[in-house]
């Protein structure tokens, strides 16, 4: 039996959406239930691999079954193809299986040429309807499947438009003629071909012409971002043609069930009279809210609205809907599941859960666990907003705010991200191709468009503020500059965004904290109730601390105590330890800092009244501490009235070829004990005081790099020493554990016996990834990306667990060492404890928990939930 590679839309359900994709297993769907949808096929994702299997050549057999069903569609609507007396026509759209709003192409009216439209035309009685439909046609064509420049088409509108003084709608049918036969010299100087007048020679191009762009830039970049995987294709949605652009009772827009930005229970959405669906998404126009449909045509609202929370209820989850209405009737093109803002998917997770639609695991297993990232960033300073100077205030597309410098062109916007710039990018509006300036800015700004433009659905997809429709906005990419009015913004000077309610201001602004709560509380508990595995905080000082545990920390995972010796004048201290010659001179340099040391450490203690506190020993290199130029080891040998040429000697001493295998972690404790000796009386004198004031204190000492049992013994044998004798001193007792941070492979392999001494584990992943892989992570920045984007690597494993390698001595490590000590705890406390891909693996390893900073912590909850209960249905 021949393989099926078309699917008419009668014959498909939402649940081959791995097959027909998102679009078209939505309108299968919605076929199936009744919903008014235009009659049309699919082509399934198998075609597009298979396709590109073949060297770019359609599959054996598929353009034939697309031509059985063109038949069939042309009997469901009574039009033939190529008919001039009564043509069908026909759009081509992408749907892979993950919506990828504006990443992929759409071919609207194919089917047209000279006969056609005259025919259609004279069906219409429209001819003004034809020409403009058939201009589209050749531009979109032309654009899509030709690959000529649109900003050739656009500048030939605008010119015809008189650069702003008309309306694409004031263009009269012969005006529109005139443009599309200068669209086709366009096309012929360009490519150097005529422009096709067979309809069928349309759709075949047009069809490999989506199957080519699922692996364009746009494409790529979004599927590498949302973390797509490349094989899974995109389907092709061919439907018949109905037209928003027949007049003042025709129309087309876009609407979500639900607002994609407060998650309010009320229709939102734009629409456009005489218009195109191209039009509200592109931002040509500004469109009108949804609600006044009521008043222009009541009839038609009232249906809309019940198909709409119809939907809704049948997919039980926030339906994005495009629909357009041609002579007063209405049609439904398309239904997914609606990209919505972080605050939103919250605010209707938990609303769906209290309406009783979904229960508290589908609502947890429903939120990308990376998008919360959107609600703990700062937001302007309210205080700051007194004396701000606003530019103009647009719609606001995407919540957050951010400051940066102006930039204009998306290619600068990415080179000057990569040097370290912060960017926002200005836009009249923006287009498909300009998504990896998007990408790289801190936020967009556009003059044109609404709140389901092109930027403003992007940039909630990433979380980035946006600001849509500023119509004030005069943007001149001629001379790089913005202008409301006399203000003028230039390329490179500050602007900032507030995305929440649309304002623009002159300058960088001052934010604040977020906060966890309402919803966000009550949704994150919910994911608490479900996780197994533990989520606490990296956090060095007590303000850290305080941060993590309002973010629901259940512990420190990790305080690195040499970042404490950078405060205020400690440095010196630190400094003078280490130039000294003898162990009194270090013990009297130790005994400087050992109260400061106390001092951070009840405060931690106090912020975590009640929750395991893990301190680890000093790990880094000492010349980390000193400074390397002559003019600074001049201004420290006079601080500390030592000779220049003693320190500068002292500086090249400890200068290491690789330090990160160097003379650091436990190697500086068992050459010098009185490091950790110091440090220890500082931990448990600290204790024995904050345990001294009523609070619950539960001192975890962590030995970091470790490679046999006989280094951490060494260690272990010191702190418990200290222990005892701090102990004794006050007359108390408190509990305390003595563990070791698993950075090397040689420790991962022999943790059995290093169990035998240590208490827990806490698996210091960043160098666990160092180690294993033979990366520097300081160095691997210059060819890492480029190993992610030839598919070297899935990820970049400092960002997320190169499972089959370092994930594979994590398992090795926690599972010999519970073979010598059952109830050994195991964590992790590497910069993948934040990252949802890792939290799931450590899930599935059996640790105990994981440790990350402190603004991730919601995250690394969320994702430990969502690994207990498998995996759920989240829309990329």
């Amino acid at each position: 039996m021949a393989k099926k590679w078309v699917y008419l839309f009668r014959e498909g359900d939402a649940s081959m959406r791995d097959l027909l994709g998102g679009k078209g297993a939505g309108v299968a769907e919605m076929t199936r239930t009744g919903v008014p949808v235009p009659p049309g096929f699919t082509i399934t994702t198998e075609a597009c691999n298979a396709y590109y299997e073949s060297d770019k050549q359609f599959p054996e057999g598929m353009w034939d079954q697309v031509l059985v069903a063109l038949k069939e569609v042309e009997k469901q609507t009574g039009k033939n193809f190529g008919d001039p007396s009564n043509p069908l026509l026909v759009s081509v759209r992408s749907g892979a299986k993950f919506s990828m709003p504006g990443m992929m192409d759409t071919v609207l009216n194919l089917g047209l040429n000279q006969s056609t439209r005259e025919g259609l035309a004279k069906l219409t009685d429209n001819p003004r309807f034809a020409a403009d439909a058939y201009r589209r046609f050749i531009q979109l064509f032309g654009k899509i499947v030709l690959g000529v420049e649109g900003d050739r088409f656009e500048h030939l509108m605008e010119v015809a438009k008189g650069h702003g003084e008309r309306l694409d709608t004031d263009l009269s049918a012969e005006e529109l003629l005139a443009i599309a036969e200068q669209f086709k010299q366009v096309i012929k100087d360009d490519v150097g071909i005529e422009f096709p007048e067979e309809p069928l020679d349309q759709l075949r191009a047009a069809i490999g012409a989506v199957f080519s762009s699922w692996n364009g830039r746009r494409a790529i970049d979004y599927r590498r971002i949302n973390k797509i995987a490349d094989n899974l294709g995109t389907a092709v949605n061919v439907q018949s043609m109905v037209f928003g652009n027949m007049g003042d009772d025709s129309a087309t827009g876009v609407a979500f069930t639900r607002s994609p930005s407060t998650g309010e229970a009320e229709i939102f959405g734009e629409y456009l009279v005489n218009a195109q669906g191209e039009d509200v998404v592109a931002g040509v126009r500004t469109p009108q809210p949804i609600s006044k449909l009521k008043d222009t045509m009541p009839e038609v609202y009232e249906q809309f609205h019940t198909i709409a929370k119809q939907l809704e209820a049948h997919y039980k989850d926030v339906q994005d809907v495009e629909f357009t209405i041609e002579r007063g009737k209405l049609w439904m093109l398309q239904t997914r599941n609606g990209k919505r803002t972080a605050a939103s998917a919250l605010k209707i997770a938990v609303d769906l859960v209290r309406e009783g639609v979904i229960d508290k695991a589908t609502a947890v297993q429903r939120i990308e666990p990376h998008t919360l990232d959107q609600l703990l960033h700062p937001m302007i300073d309210p205080a700051a907003r007194v004396t701000a100077t606003v530019l103009t205030t647009g719609l606001p597309a995407s919540p957050g705010a951010a400051s940066g410098t102006a930039v204009f062109d998306p290619d600068e916007a990415e080179h000057m991200a990569a040097e370290g710039h912060k960017v926002i990018l200005i836009r009249v509006e923006t287009a498909p191709e300009d998504f990896h300036g998007m990408v790289a800015a801190q936020a967009i700004l556009t003059a044109r468009g609404g709140m389901t433009s092109h930027a403003a659905v992007v940039a909630r997809g990433m979380g980035k503020p946006c600001v849509a429709g500023a119509g004030d906005l005069r943007v001149s990419y001629a001379d790089q500059s913005v202008s409301v009015g006399e203000q003028k913004i230039a390329k490179g000077d500050w602007v900032t965004l507030d995305g929440s309610t649309g304002e623009v201001f002159v300058g960088k602004m001052p934010t604040v904290e977020p906060e966890l709560s309402g919803d966000f509380a009550e949704f994150i508990a919910w994911a608490d109730e479900f996780r197994t595995l533990g989520v606490r905080a990296n956090a060095d000082i007590p303000r850290d601390a305080k941060v993590a545990r309002a973010f629901g920390a259940e512990g420190i995972g990790l305080c690195r105590t040499e970042h404490m010796f950078f405060e205020g004048d400690r440095i010196d201290a630190v400094r003078e330890m280490i130039l000294a010659d003898t162990l009194e001179d270090r013990r009297a340099a130790l005994a400087k800092i050992e109260p400061l040391q106390q001092g951070d450490f009840e405060g931690l203690f106090r912020e975590m009244a009640g929750l395991p506190v893990t301190i680890r020993t000093l790990d880094p290199p000492l010349h980390e501490f000193l400074p390397h130029e002559d003019h600074e080891i001049e201004a420290l040998a006079a601080k500390l009235g030592v000779e220049f040429a003693k320190v500068k000697s002292r500086v090249e001493n400890l200068r290491e070829a690789n330090p990160m295998l160097g003379f650091r972690g436990c190697r500086l404790g068992i050459i010098y004990p009185e490091i950790t000796e110091m440090q220890a009386n500082a931990i448990f004198k600290a204790a024995v005081a904050v345990k001294a004031e009523g609070v619950d204190v539960h001192p975890e000492v962590m030995i970091p790099l470790v490679s046999n049992i006989t280094e951490l013994k060494i260690q272990e044998e010191l702190v418990r020493k200290v222990a005892a004798e701090v102990f004794a001193a006050a007359g108390v007792e408190i509990p305390y554990l003595v563990g070791t941070m698993i950075e090397l492979p040689r420790a991962a392999l022999t943790a059995d016996e290093i169990a035998q001494t240590a208490e827990f584990f806490s698996f210091g992943t960043n160098d666990l990834t160092q180690t294993t892989l033979g990366l520097s992570r300081d160095d691997a920045g210059r060819f890492l990306p480029a190993y992610v984007e030839k598919k070297l690597m899935p990820d970049d494993p400092f960002q997320s667990i190169d499972q089959r390698g370092v994930g594979q001595l994590v398992q090795i490590g926690t599972e010999r060492g519970r073979s010598t000590r059952p109830n050994l705890k195991v964590g992790i406390c590497g910069e993948h404890g934040g990252d949802p891909a890792s939290v799931e693996f450590f899930h599935r390893a059996g640790l105990s928990y994981v440790s990350c900073s402190p603004y991730r912590v919601p995250i690394a909850r969320l994702a430990a939930a969502q690994a207990a209960l498998g995996d759920g249905k989240r829309d990329k």
